[in-house]
């Protein structure tokens, strides 16, 4: 099992930056998303807000030869969307954003659902109890612990709300490079798995089906869809081991946090 990279003082308050300034791309994005925006333009308006605005780098773009600064993934796309410029958001669309940002040599990742228009109160069921299952997730963090403590955290919150994991894909370590160690799984036994210390970063990013776990990749070679056809919602946010707990590097202004 490789060593997972802790990040000393210096190291997390440059992190803590990227985290910051990932952060308000949302924000920006949060007054851009609505019916008829297509995927494409969510895409270059990110961009150009990065770069321009930001004076940073959208680090997917160029990741494994991936062309695009951010992925979207719409109803039942569980991950890995490619943005198009032909694809346009109708009212009922269920969507998550998911980017990437570095700066002063330190990547943040972090991903938002949006609805869009009038939504089912399935869907939005769906995406509030993914909400909740990350952060249930991220509160089970703190030196000591392990990763199977996470993973429980949000397998059982999400059984028990008669969702499924899927488990093809996971968290990760984040830091100089967008994927370090450890693999951050989102379903586990609690008590098991690699302990938690202080200095570790990496994201914490539940993928939940409305059915079944079981997902397929189409010929695209990035998107992954659900099996069945139904709903996928996910939310990601970056989290730091503190002496004590955790830090939520990329946590938005105002952003509601489940009591």
């Amino acid at each position: 099992m490789a060593e997972a990279i802790l990040k000393n003082a210096h190291e997390l308050e440059l992190m803590r930056e990227s985290g910051r300034l990932l952060a308000s791309v949302f924000d920006y994005l949060d007054k851009q998303m609505d019916i008829g925006i297509t995927t494409m333009n969510i895409n270059d308006l990110v961009e150009c807000y990065i770069v321009d605005e930001l004076k940073a780098r959208p680090a997917s773009k160029g990741q494994y030869d991936y062309q695009y600064s951010l992925n979207t993934s719409v109803n039942n796309v569980v991950c890995h969307g490619v943005p198009s410029a032909t694809q346009k958001l109708k009212s009922g669309d269920i969507v998550n954003v998911d980017i990437t940002l570095e700066k002063g040599g330190f990547i943040a990742d972090s991903s938002k659902m949006y609805l869009i228009g009038k939504v089912s109160p399935l869907a939005e069921r769906l995406v509030d109890k993914t909400y909740e299952a990350m952060w249930a997730g991220i509160r089970a963090v703190r030196p000591g612990a392990t990763l199977g403590d996470i993973g429980y955290a949000i397998q059982s919150y999400v059984e028990k709300n008669g969702y499924s994991v899927v488990r093809e894909y996971c968290g990760h370590g984040i830091g100089r490079e967008m994927h370090e160690e450890p693999s951050v799984l989102h379903y586990g036994q609690q008590g098991k798995g690699r302990i938690l210390q202080e200095g570790m970063t990496f994201t914490i990013e539940p993928m939940i089906n409305q059915g079944k776990a079981k997902v397929k990749l189409k010929k695209d070679g990035w998107t992954v869809v659900t099996a069945d056809k139904k709903l996928s919602a996910q939310w990601e946010h970056t989290i730091a081991v503190t002496s004590n707990g955790f830090e939520v590097l990329t946590l938005r202004p105002q952003e509601p946090i489940p009591v």
